[in-house]
């Protein structure tokens, strides 16, 4: 098989998986093939796609085999983008009865074309020169409707707790009581003040908003005024607006990917876009630095597995695309870090909103309390021998438990 071919695996459900995946590949692009004369075969042949394989998981009551099948499509077929590729792969096909888009192989040709993060795990470590220990970070609670000074004395603290980045939350669009460019200039010199007192930088992650034509020039004044990360919807906006933000010279700061809307595409075990496709691998390849998801532990939980190969998918080789942060949210206390850690490694950022904003002594005290939760767990340590040496971590573990 030629290497310049896209491999796409789906999940489905037919009488005959092969002659599924023959109709598929088929039907996606040339439209018809038997019936066309051999003239007309030739002239076309490079456009077709090939079924390569069909897997039986098992066999329904009905009498159909649910199973995954894999086609081969010609890179020729698409633009090298997002759109153009999922709409090739599975735009009409998605309304095509039990059918699930599981995994997509690229050659090297096609991703020529995608930069992938700009500064990715790597960078992101050499920013915030910690190379050794999961990152943390800390969520507005909340924004919106919140007047400037509350959002000012709600940064203080989270950066006083030793967090590495705080991030808006991703429904802050109405902004008018703490504009875009105006709180990226303040919560910068606050971000110089405690740096200052902690020897700790912090990294503030704006919520880019906006009509879609404007992103750009608007994330390009954010990076003039300062800013350090952009937190955006990408599945709202769609993966083309983001491959072209992180394509941009002059968007010289990290991407953060906030996952809203993917509950509209992963849910479901017969229908939609896998989760580790949608949130992992087209994340990367458009730019994502970073890239939150649900966490196996909250009350919006992934399934672990799942989660598992999505935070595999952001970090495993992947030609010379930088690796994102996996970043796994929701239900995140002090007393879980440990079993983050054996989840999901060293390369992750431990993401915590009521975690921190719901420590009994407040946001700087709940920031202390992970942060002494990760030194922990890097240095092998229990967190209750780390909790007789921190008594903000100590009130964590009363409060959730864990710490075993």
């Amino acid at each position: 098989m030629s290497e310049q071919r896209i491999l796409v695996t789906y999940l489905t459900q037919a009488k005959d998986l092969n002659k599924k995946a023959a109709a598929i590949a088929v039907g996606m692009t040339v439209g018809s093939w038997t019936d066309l004369p051999a003239a007309k075969q030739a002239e076309l042949q490079p456009y077709l796609g090939e079924a390569v394989s069909a897997n039986p998981l098992e066999t329904l009551p009905n009498g159909e085999t649910r199973g995954l099948i894999t086609v081969s499509y010609p890179t020729r077929n698409f633009t090298q983008d997002i759109p153009s590729l999922l709409t090739g792969i599975f735009g009409k096909l998605s309304m095509d009865g039990k059918i699930k888009l599981v995994d997509v192989v690229f050659p090297d040709s096609f991703l020529t074309a995608f930069p992938g993060p700009k500064y990715g795990i790597d960078g992101l470590r050499s920013r915030l020169e910690a190379n050794d220990r999961p990152l943390l970070m800390s969520i507005f609670k909340s924004c919106l409707g919140l007047p400037f000074d509350d959002l000012k004395t709600q940064f203080r603290a989270q950066a006083l707790g030793g967090v590495d980045l705080v991030k808006d939350d991703e429904i802050f669009f109405a902004d008018d009581r703490a504009p875009f460019l105006e709180r990226i200039k303040a919560f910068k010199q606050i971000a110089e003040e405690t740096e200052a007192e902690t020897g700790k930088p912090v990294l503030y992650a704006a919520n880019l908003t906006g009509p879609v034509h404007e992103l750009n020039e608007k994330a390009k004044r954010a990076v003039e005024a300062g800013a350090d990360c952009l937190l955006f919807n990408v599945l709202a906006f769609g993966f083309d607006a983001l491959h072209r933000l992180a394509q941009d010279p002059d968007v010289r700061v990290p991407i953060m990917a906030h996952p809203a809307l993917a509950g509209a595409y992963y849910p479901s075990p017969d229908y939609g876009i896998a989760t580790p496709l949608l949130l992992g691998t087209l994340m990367r390849i458009a730019g994502a630095d970073l890239v939150l998801f649900p966490s196996p532990y909250g009350n919006v939980a992934l399934d672990k597995t799942e989660a598992l190969q999505l935070a595999q998918n952001l970090t495993a080789p992947l030609e010379s695309i930088r690796r994102s942060f996996p970043v796994p949210s929701a239900g995140i206390h002090p007393g879980l870090v440990p079993q983050l850690f054996a989840d999901f490694g060293l390369d992750q950022i431990v993401n915590a909103g009521g975690g921190i904003h719901g420590h009994p002594g407040g946001a700087t005290a709940g920031a202390k309390a992970f942060v002494a939760t990760i030194q922990a767990v890097t240095a092998g340590r229990t967190l209750q021998e780390a909790a007789s040496e921190s008594p903000e971590l100590a009130i964590a573990l009363e409060k959730w438990g864990g710490g075993r």
